[in-house]
């Protein structure tokens, strides 16, 4: 009788086990192209909210630069709108990071930050994630030099498939169903 066709073949773990030594049995690490895609789809919608919320202005006062040598009403429209647009994004993040523990397009995404060894961030966490994630917002540097950067080392297996944002705050983002099943259940 000739060898089964089929065989196994025992494997040295996950992923998230072959790079992050505290990573749990299983944990998968989410793929930078979906990370990306659901901040770009937080932000899209957000943006677009408030754009209606402000009588659809709030664009026009953002991306017209000229209205800085106008004077100082529309100087001051400018700035508010921007103080505006930045704190409107840390609010959503920082609170739906709290309630959620990940942000609306991250849930549809099933990914989830969690700490290195798989389990869920603190409440005091999120504050300093939010914060970081701003950067990503500054015309044209935010996205071209910062948010490339990160996306390169999110798919890097020398940076640990891990973003500077993820780093500075001792995180990672997993695969929500790969999760053990303690911190499956408390993430919602």
């Amino acid at each position: 009788m000739a060898d089964s066709p089929v065989s196994v073949h025992q494997g040295s773990g996950t992923l998230a086990q072959a790079v992050l030594s505290s990573a749990p049995e299983g944990m998968l690490i989410a793929p930078a192209w979906k990370r990306s895609a659901a901040y770009m789809l937080d932000v899209v919608l957000l943006t677009l909210v408030l754009h209606f919320l402000t009588g659809q202005s709030l664009l026009y006062f953002l991306m017209s630069y000229s209205l800085v040598a106008e004077g100082g009403r529309y100087l001051a429209g400018f700035i508010v709108n921007w103080i505006l647009f930045f704190s409107a994004h840390y609010l959503y993040f920082k609170y739906t990071g709290r309630a959620f523990g990940r942000s609306f397009a991250q849930r549809g995404f099933r990914i989830a930050v969690v700490h290195d060894n798989g389990t869920l961030l603190e409440r005091h966490h999120w504050g300093p994630r939010a914060f970081g994630k701003l950067i990503y917002l500054i015309p044209v540097v935010g996205v071209l030099w910062f948010g490339m950067r990160d996306f390169l080392r999110g798919r890097s297996k020398s940076a640990e498939y891990r973003t500077s944002l993820d780093v500075r705050n001792h995180t990672v983002a997993a695969v929500d169903w790969s999760l053990p099943s303690e911190t499956r259940l408390r993430l919602r």
